[in-house]
């Protein structure tokens, strides 16, 4: 059974991928001006504490096996440790150095910077089209299975 052409929803979804592509080039241009590839770039940002390397693969739809590189290159370029947990030492935590809170600071300032640029044309209306895009977010599961750890 195919759906019904509807040519405003083919729009709108066409819409909504090429905004979120222009978000995320901005994004990867970032790190990329501060020497980070993209999977590296998504961790850093997101790592506001010590998190263990499971939950990184959980969020990240990654093999543990491929977290395990991205946070190897964290690492190497002085960004995070690795340390034992508290309560289980088989477990590893991800933390951020300083350098690497230095480092997150500044990219989620220049994508911040970058998404402002994005939406300036609509500058009256970004909390309607947030409060439209949350409804239509609360009102399906997360599909998500892309895997940023490819990125």
């Amino acid at each position: 059974m195919s759906a019904q052409a509807d040519p405003t929803m083919d729009e709108l979804t066409d819409l909504v991928f090429l905004t979120a592509g222009r978000l995320r080039g901005g994004f990867n241009t970032a790190a990329a001006e501060l020497g980070l590839p993209p999977a590296q770039a998504l961790v850093l940002t997101n790592l506001s504490a010590s998190a263990p390397m499971r939950d990184l693969a959980e969020w990240l739809s990654c093999e543990p096996s491929n977290v395990t590189g991205i946070v190897d290159g964290l690492e190497r370029r002085g960004l995070v440790v690795r340390r034992p947990s508290p309560t289980d030492r088989r477990v590893k935590h991800v933390v951020l150095t300083e350098e690497g809170e230095r480092r997150r600071e500044e990219l989620i300032s220049r994508s911040r910077a970058q998404a402002r640029a994005l939406f300036a044309p609509i500058d009256a209306d970004k909390r309607r089209l947030r409060d439209l895009l949350a409804a239509v977010l609360a009102g399906s599961p997360d599909p998500r299975k892309g895997h940023a750890c490819d990125r």
